[in-house]
């Protein structure tokens, strides 16, 4: 490990002298470029000589004690005791840090979440979720745009497709890509009983024309009129866009925006991000990157979480977590279940390497 912390630091200091190099100050895009990597850097090589300064420390104390008289000695254990109770802790981090790194994990994402069994009640929960994620959004800072719904009379919701972004959106919200299963008295439930309905999220890397080339022979697009609420107008104009990929057959459509280009250019969004998706799964298949080597399966039938009203519980079934505070985690503080599951796929991944 020590010669691979030598090569980051190499390599950190090689980019620092690139910066002030005049053919790259002069050059704004590789400027940009460079100051990326050293930026992605910085954090590792303050860990690093976080870890050299103890080392350090270490063998001072160590010194001391082949060396000095009764008292010093005495001092010189009590902190060396106290430095190498640290050092495992630190070890354990840069090997976290020196994990390979998700090159999607800086991308905003495209979230879907639709109504599964269970009916209203479903639409209703289905309501709830994205409120959820809403207000996690709201506390990151995180600009969250709806580009198709499909609301029902009592205020659920069949289907929502949104866009959230926001540096490190895909890296928070990664692990809630599944079924989240609920279980409470519907308001429409006259005796009383609890049921139980689901909805599936899908948490998609937003692609961008870089990562994702479609090329418009392979497009057929199809306006049509507006449906739902929308004012005068919603329903006399052709301001709704659906987009089939025609390889793949992949339906996306959009009729959020009056303007039919706005409608188009979002549905093109959620299309890019999902056949992007489909080209990493396939690459990830072709790498052999065993399921084992992350949280469940994030296949979306999968059920990764039970929302149990009655017992103000929320259970994630793939590590075990259980928090007795439903009302918290439905105002959108996600992030103890977020950093857990982060925790436990590091984890994972450390086990594999």
């Amino acid at each position: 490990m020590l010669d691979k912390l030598k090569n980051i630091e190499d390599k950190y200091e090689e980019l620092n002298r690139f910066l002030t190099s005049p053919d790259v100050y002069s050059n704004p895009s590789l400027y940009q470029k460079y100051s990326k990597e050293r930026a992605d850097l910085l954090p590792l090589v303050e860990k690093i000589g976080e870890y050299r300064k103890l080392v350090s420390e270490i063998e001072g104390a160590e010194e001391i004690l082949r060396s000095g008289d009764g008292d010093l000695k005495e001092l010189a254990q009590s902190e060396l005791d106290e430095l190498r109770g640290r050092k495992p802790k630190i070890e354990e981090e840069l090997k976290v840090m020196l994990l390979p790194r998700d090159p999607r994990d800086d991308k905003g994402v495209i979230l879907e979440i639709r109504a599964g069994t269970g009916g209203e009640e479903a639409a209703l929960f289905a309501s709830n979720l994205f409120r959820m994620y809403t207000k996690y959004a709201e506390s990151r800072r995180w600009k969250v745009e709806v580009i198709d719904s499909n609301p029902t009379g009592l205020g659920g919701l069949k289907e929502m497709i949104a866009s959230i972004e926001g540096k490190g959106a895909y890296n928070r919200l990664k692990y809630e890509s599944g079924v989240h299963r609920v279980q409470r008295v519907p308001l429409t439930e006259g005796s009383g009983r609890i049921h139980t309905s689901a909805a599936t999220v899908a948490v998609l890397p937003e692609a961008e024309e870089v990562d994702i080339k479609v090329e418009e022979k392979d497009l057929r697009i199809d306006t049509f009129c507006a449906s739902g609420p929308g004012g005068q107008g919603v329903n006399t104009t052709y301001s709704a866009v659906r987009i089939v990929h025609i390889p793949t057959g992949m339906i996306v459509q959009c009729q959020d925006e009056r303007s039919q280009i706005k409608n188009k250019d979002k549905a093109m969004k959620v299309l890019r991000s999902r056949l992007y998706e489909l080209e990493m799964e396939k690459q990830e298949k072709e790498r052999a990157l065993a399921r084992k080597t992350q949280v469940g399966s994030g296949d979306r039938s999968e059920r990764i979480r039970t929302y149990n009203f009655p017992q103000n519980r929320v259970t994630d079934h793939r590590i075990g977590l259980t928090l007795h505070k439903l009302e918290q985690v439905l105002e959108g503080n996600i992030d103890e279940i977020v950093d857990s599951l982060t925790t436990h796929y590091q984890t994972e991944r450390l086990k594999e390497l």
